[in-house]
């Protein structure tokens, strides 16, 4: 992987998690997800008259994504609404990695170096033993695993129709401004439906932390389709999930949850696969 892309999709990992983590610590979550739709509504308005329309190919991917980054933002906020963010959010991002190498290995004919398969075990390895180090003890914990395993299903599932979608546009940045728009209308649609008869006014904190969520989330999902267009599905999808470690950070340093040896090895194991991911050729 080109070390501009490398960098960017670490960067990407790095704001993916911090949004995460609004979402995580706002009372008021649904409404920030709606909130955060709007914006990307707002955004994508603004950027369509500079891109070009998708072509009939696109579309099964357009809507297939929409489908799914839907059924993510829905499934991720009743995963927080069960357990710690950094219970949640490793297992929600550790099932991703194994699905989409295996996918476009077996099924896509993507290759990879023997470093590179390497490389991408350990980071699942660590991203899926940290999730494992805090073992679930109460019932809520075990619905928490529940809907972050599925919401897990929803990232590989649109992790692989984005970066087919992507290569087929010819453009990602066209794909991104028209999947960002036809998504964020979908997930508005369905808060509004899950906030029937509950909606209250939105407070100042929870409007400032969707509009930053919102824009931060369109940033990182942009630079990341833009990478599954250059570099194989399974390198960029295992290199974005290192976006765990910052999590792990944000939830023990702002969040103040725990931390464990175990997880401190977890992170290594997954920093070392990141390392080598980098250098192996």
């Amino acid at each position: 992987m080109a070390i501009e892309a490398f960098l960017m999709v670490l960067g990407a990992a790095f704001v993916h998690a911090t949004w995460n983590a609004l979402v995580k610590a706002d009372g008021d979550r649904l409404a920030l997800i709606k909130l955060m739709s709007k914006t990307q509504i707002c955004v994508s308005f603004c950027l369509a008259p500079f891109v070009s329309f998708p072509t009939t190919g696109c579309w099964p991917f357009l809507l297939a994504s929409c489908a799914l980054n839907t059924g993510y933002m829905l499934m991720l906020n009743r995963a927080y609404q069960c357990g710690d963010f950094s219970l949640v959010y490793p297992f929600a991002r550790g099932v991703a990695p194994f699905v989409v190498a295996v996918v476009s290995i077996v099924a896509l004919g993507d290759t990879l170096t023997r470093a590179n398969e390497i490389a991408v075990a350990l980071i699942g390895l660590g991203i899926i033993s940290l999730a494992l180090s805090e073992r679930p003890t109460r019932p809520t914990d075990l619905r928490a695993l529940t809907f972050a395993v599925a919401t897990g299903a929803f990232i590989a599932g649109y992790t692989i129709v984005d970066g087919l979608g992507a290569r087929t546009a010819g453009s990602p940045h066209d794909y991104m401004v028209w999947l960002s728009l036809i998504t964020s209308f979908a997930i508005v649609a369905c808060a509004h439906l899950l906030q029937r008869g509950q909606r209250q006014p939105v407070g100042r904190r929870t409007l400032q932390a969707g509009i930053a969520a919102g824009i931060m989330s369109y940033g990182s999902s942009w630079v990341v389709i833009w990478a599954l267009t250059i570099a194989p599905l399974a390198l960029v999808s295992a290199l974005r999930e290192t976006a765990v470690v910052f999590a792990v950070v944000i939830g023990v340093v702002f969040l103040k949850e725990r931390v464990s040896l175990s997880r401190l090895a977890s992170i290594a194991t997954t920093l070392a696969g990141t390392t080598l991911l980098r250098l192996g050729r």
